[in-house]
């Protein structure tokens, strides 16, 4: 095989041929390291690359193959990770210069699982400054989409979503708080599952809202996600909010039968009021018919505080980021990010009632998911409101109106970072190609602890559809 293809072998194929022992590790790392050379000035995805410790790793895997070691799915292949997780000896920066020198001196345990699963760490991703969810506020600078260089590829994990859709590495881990794996993957053309609360570790990450921070992956497939959560997920007695609860084989469990499924399409994030672009609402109507096909029983479902989810988040996760470390607000304004520090500050004015009555509407939020999910097996809907944006480099609010219309985006990912269900985008379609063709996106979201189920739901559609095909045009 051509050094130049191997990029764009998916996660799973590359650790098959590993396996098989027709690519070494090392192979794949270098033809990963020489696309990023030829690449990355054009979506800065990168923060730090780790060439020559990935090579290192890479021979003494390709030892342990040589030997007839396979320690699963993910032995030999090259992965990306966001910023805020740490990497033993690398600079963890959070895309904040007030990070900018802090070199941890562990792996998080999602970093050590990765490494046990035989996975080579090319180097560290660039995300929004200390990942609030703004694309132009990395110190580092903005990273873009590899579907359109001026667009955004998402938030916070924007370089987790650049370099995977970018073939910059096999698969990657974000973060998601408001819908920063969802929202990356949305924009990317990609698949990214926001696992359960508590069902991976979040030792060795940089929070930024700890009753809400899930770690997981964004990859190009459904397998390849399947693989890199079986691989990070489970116990571990550093987080005390982990489960004990047994982590199945996600891989393995991709059967593509969905006969017989119960699915729930939410009709208030189907509203054209809420802000949703037609192609979207389009598309994603269109994958509940793919359902039907494939023989799920699909009806519609009302989730009634949906529509409102993207402000109590906000107003949950505001207050918890800035109490993190108020300190440097109070004493190194000037290093943040101008939005930042906005952000910061106005979170740092939410008055306690108000964050209490946010409290108490998650609950409710939550309750009325759970019970959705006693009707049903699966809840769909668009992952966001319509394509990537154009990345917008002006500082500050603009408007009241520009303000609201953030937080009715962040309602269509809202209700499962409050609930702490499992939600995972996939591709559902394109934008017609004088709008750029680019990816829109459908919501898959299950029952805590249900991962398998909706990746499974999202196999058997990612099989009776193109979309997966796909390749951005850099």
């Amino acid at each position: 095989m051509n050094p130049s293809d191997i990029p764009f072998l998916s996660a799973t194929e590359l650790g098959g041929l590993i396996k098989a022992k027709e690519i070494s590790p090392l192979e794949a790392v270098d033809a990963y390291l020489a696309r990023i050379e030829e690449v990355d000035s054009r979506l800065n995805s990168y923060i730090t690359v780790c060439g020559e410790e990935a090579r290192e790793e890479a021979r003494r895997i390709g030892e342990e193959v040589a030997r007839g070691e396979n320690r699963g799915p993910l032995h030999g292949v090259p992965v990306g990770v966001k910023d805020q997780i740490y990497v033993k000896g690398v600079r963890n920066s959070d895309g904040s210069k007030i990070r900018n020198d802090f070199i941890p001196e562990f792996d998080a345990t999602v970093v050590a699982n990765l490494r046990r699963a035989g996975a080579v760490i090319l180097g560290k991703l660039n995300m929004s400054e200390f990942a609030m969810g703004d694309p132009i506020s990395s110190y580092f600078g903005a990273a873009h989409n590899p579907w359109d260089l001026d667009r955004n590829p998402g938030t916070s994990s924007t370089g987790s979503g650049a370099a995977t859709a970018g073939f910059l590495c096999a698969t990657s881990l974000g973060e998601d708080t408001g819908g920063s794996i969802r929202g990356p993957a949305a924009n990317c053309g990609l698949v990214g599952i926001r696992p359960t609360w508590g069902r991976v570790s979040r030792y060795g990450v940089d929070g930024a809202c700890w009753s809400v921070d899930t770690i997981g992956p964004i990859s190009r497939t459904v397998s390849d996600c399947a693989a890199t959560i079986g691989s990070i997920a489970g116990y571990d007695p550093n987080d005390p909010y982990t489960g004990k609860v047994e982590v199945p084989d996600y891989l393995g469990s991709l059967t593509g039968n969905i006969r017989g499924l119960k699915v729930g399409l939410v009709t208030e994030l189907m509203d054209p009021d809420l802000g949703l672009d037609m192609q979207s609402r389009d598309a994603v109507a269109a994958a509940a018919q793919v359902f039907a096909e494939l023989g799920a029983d699909v009806k519609d479902v009302s989730l009634p505080l949906a529509k409102h989810s993207g402000a109590i988040v906000r107003t949950i996760t505001h207050t918890e980021r800035v109490s993190l470390r108020p300190e440097w607000l109070r004493e190194r304004p000037e290093d943040y990010h101008v939005n930042t520090r906005i952000a910061f500050m106005a979170g740092n004015l939410i008055p306690g009632q108000v964050y209490y009555k946010a409290q108490k509407l998650r609950a409710i939020v939550r309750q009325q998911v759970l019970d959705l999910l006693k009707e049903v097996d699966v809840l769909i809907q668009p992952t966001s409101s319509g394509p990537a944006g154009k990345l917008d480099f002006t500082t500050g609010v603009d408007s009241k109106e520009s303000a609201l219309k953030a937080l009715s985006e962040g309602s269509y990912r809202g209700p499962y970072s409050l609930s702490g269900a499992p939600a995972l985008s996939i591709p559902c379609g394109y934008t017609d190609p004088g709008e750029g063709g680019l990816p829109l996106a459908l919501q898959i979201a299950g029952r805590p602890y249900a991962e398998a189920t909706v990746l499974n739901a999202a196999y058997a559609y990612e099989q009776a559809t193109p979309w997966h095909n796909r390749k951005p045009p850099i």
